[in-house]
């Protein structure tokens, strides 16, 4: 799973580095408007639907938080 994320999103956003930090969020890698791109991507891709208790940074900071999120949403 986290390999079909990576290469989604390395496709729709390639200028953002998914593989630098384990701190996507904290570090200012991901800001609200690449998240909510994020967001679009994972629900079209997956369809699903990400609830807003879910736009955490613990989910987002990484690509296995999303490969985690995305699994458990799937289910």
């Amino acid at each position: 799973m986290e390999e079909k994320i990576l290469a989604l999103l390395t496709e729709e956003f390639p200028k953002v580095d998914f593989t630098a930090s384990d701190t996507l969020v904290k570090d200012g890698i991901l800001d609200s408007l690449l998240i909510t791109g994020i967001i679009a991507a994972l629900t079209m891709e997956f369809d699903l639907s990400i609830p807003y208790e879910e736009i955490t940074e613990e989910n987002f900071n990484s690509i296995a938080g999303l490969a985690k999120m995305v699994e458990r949403l799937s289910e």
